[in-house]
């Protein structure tokens, strides 16, 4: 792909929807290491990503950054009863993002997944060419696995405000309460009434099929947890891992003092005073396939 500045670009996924997107190419002389998209956290949009994407396209990266259907650069001009769904941002926006940036490289592809974005990979027909997968905090927003301490109100407010307020607005303004980008109907909806087991809400015909994309991953999976991340807890983690059974997984559990922190949690391990630390750490990972924190493991399942 080359050397250059990020571009601009649009991504096409099969059903006409496009997508906006950077492309990161890689600014280090020599071997490219791997081709990386970044998939957001829901309700994020996509240049919050761009500092990291920046670091490792300066470490022998090519990298993708998007924003889903209905969120950032892909939002439609009226969101109000967009149908957009999570499964949607799987099935065919991470899909064409996996398609369009393995296009551009010929560097193995890989995925950095915050939060659903470490979900969203098994739904993508596609997967199954990941090679390797960094999560943080990967979970599907099951109100019975987040932290006991706050789980109260994060079920008050995600799964009792959120829904209300959807449906009064026929979206869910999220952005006038400072909580996040405004979400569509169907992607608060899906996140408001998950249950414990994500496939429930495909139609029940389509189970099985959905669960097969997912124990299609072959990917070297290494999944972070942190310890004071309310949402991306261990057993929200595990619950997501436990769907990628084709693939060798890794789960870690970081705390803040292991970066001279007071808090991390859910969000600022994307922030780039962690460039010298967490960053450079992934590293490890993403260009030897090495988990950077062996004293941290708290699972280590093979395929199967």
């Amino acid at each position: 792909m080359g050397f250059g500045t990020p571009r601009a670009v649009s991504i096409a996924c099969r059903d006409g929807v496009e997508l906006g997107g950077h492309v990161w190419p890689a600014t280090t002389a020599g071997q490219i290491h791997g081709a990386v998209v970044i998939n957001p956290a829901t309700g994020v949009a996509a240049r919050y990503y761009h500092r990291y994407a920046r670091f490792l396209a300066g470490h022998g990266f090519d990298v993708l950054t998007f924003d889903y259907r209905g969120i950032g650069l892909s939002r439609p001009a009226r969101l109000r009863g967009s149908p957009y769904r999570w499964r949607d941002w799987g099935e065919r926006d991470v899909d064409a993002a996996l398609g369009f940036l393995a296009a551009q490289s010929a560097a193995p592809l890989m995925v950095v997944g915050h939060s659903i974005g470490g979900f969203l990979p098994g739904l993508a027909p596609s997967g199954a060419a990941i090679t390797r997968m960094l999560t943080m905090g990967a979970q599907y927003a099951w109100w019975r696995d987040y932290a006991p301490r706050q789980r109260a109100g994060l079920f008050l407010k995600w799964h009792v405000a959120m829904p209300a307020l959807t449906a009064l607005f026929g979206y869910f303004p999220g952005k006038r309460l400072g909580w996040l980008e405004d979400l569509p109907a169907g992607v608060a909806h899906e996140w408001s009434f998950r249950g414990p087991r994500f496939e429930a809400s495909h139609p029940r015909a389509e189970r099985a099929a959905a669960r097969a994309r997912m124990a299609a991953v072959r990917a070297e999976i290494l999944a972070v947890a942190m310890s004071d991340d309310p949402l991306g807890t261990v057993p929200a983690l595990t619950r997501t891992l436990a769907y990628y059974t084709g693939a060798r997984r890794t789960l870690v559990r970081l705390a803040p003092a292991d970066y001279g922190r007071a808090a991390i949690g859910h969000f600022s391990l994307f922030h780039d005073s962690h460039a010298d630390g967490f960053w450079r750490d992934t590293l490890t990972f993403l260009r030897e396939g090495r988990n950077p924190w062996p004293d941290h493991v708290v699972a280590a399942l093979p395929p199967g």
